[in-house]
């Protein structure tokens, strides 16, 4: 055996034992500008792996078997493809072509399906991995549709419609030997966009950013029942924590993160965490946030305990969508 040889065989060797497989519970993060995805190990808060995402990706969502990721590529309307990013072989498989559905923006994944909004089309679709098809399009009629919620049994959707300042809930009946579905838009205040649905299925907080408001939509009636002084200029993402118990308000405008009591309504702290922030991601076991601050280049770690800046990661520049992403 020659030393080339022996120098091949070293070098793979330390290839091996330096590749670092993906965690059975990872964080994903986006790169706006640096177009990729990274695999974060939630324990040590280091980046594992990071792969190419597509151009402008702005949102995440992981299969339910938490093996591959789906990146919406949204440009404002001017790119039509989901990329898909293999999370155990820690590559990028290839783009799903989505035809004339410009603009695929929000995402979330239900019954073994991605579903997406696609803005420039005004449309909400759901992508079927299975098939590698398109399976399903229902246009909103709305200008900006752009974040999504879809309930597990897929019976009832809803997004937010940024320039028409509206949230479009869309619900499933029976229609003789069919199905139909009825839509109902709901006047919110100007800029809706991030929003979310509480954890007991009662209510739907979506945020206004160009107001700085908060409409709080009662889903037995489908109604707005308060609009709240929030004082959140520039939102961009609301989320509830897992015990329901919080509501968490990130703004590109503001150094502060905004947190709000559920239960009455009222703002309890505001946390600085940087210039501004987008993504907003809970860790399913309700003990961590993560707010990806895109102007700074981090996302910061909120213990929801204690509600305070407990970490910091580095994913690339201008972090934005995050998923979390559990193996089966």
């Amino acid at each position: 055996m020659n030393a080339t040889t022996i120098g091949m065989l070293l070098f793979a060797c330390m290839a091996t034992v330096q590749a670092e497989s993906s965690p059975a519970k990872a964080l994903l993060i986006l790169s706006k500008s640096g177009q990729t995805l990274s695999i974060v190990d939630p324990s040590t808060l280091k980046v594992i792996a990071s792969m190419p995402s597509g151009p402008d990706p702005h949102e995440v969502i992981a299969s339910d078997d938490g093996k591959f990721a789906y990146v919406s590529n949204y440009g404002g309307g001017a790119y039509n493809t989901l990329t898909v990013i293999d999370l155990v072989e820690q590559k990028t498989v290839g783009p799903v072509d989505l035809g004339a559905l410009r603009g695929p923006h929000g995402l979330t994944y239900v019954g073994g399906k991605v579903w997406f909004t696609a803005e420039a089309a005004k449309v909400v679709g759901s992508y079927d991995p299975a098939t590698k098809k398109i399976d399903w399009v229902l246009g909103t009629g709305q200008n900006r549709t752009h974040m999504l919620y879809v309930s597990d049994d897929m019976k009832w959707i809803v997004t937010s419609n940024v320039s028409s300042a509206t949230m479009t809930f869309i619900d499933q009946r029976a229609a003789g030997p069919r199905t139909d579905w009825d839509e109902t838009v709901v006047p919110v205040g100007k800029g809706a966009e991030g929003f979310d649905v509480a954890p007991n299925g009662k209510e739907l907080w979506a945020a206004n950013a160009q107001d700085g408001t908060i409409s709080v939509i009662d889903l037995a009636t489908r109604k707005v029942v308060q609009t709240l002084a929030a004082n959140v200029m520039g939102a961009n993402r609301l989320k509830f924590t897992p015990d329901g118990k919080s509501v968490l308000v990130s703004s590109l405008r503001d150094a502060d993160l905004a947190i709000f009591d559920a239960a009455t309504r009222r703002e309890t702290k505001r946390v600085k965490i940087g210039r501004g922030a987008a993504g907003i991601q809970m860790q399913p076991d309700g003990s961590r946030a993560f707010v990806a601050c895109t102007p700074d280049n981090y996302v910061v770690v909120i213990d929801l305990k204690s509600l305070e800046v407990t970490g910091h990661i580095d994913a690339g520049k201008q972090p934005d969508g995050m998923a979390w992403a559990a193996r089966r």
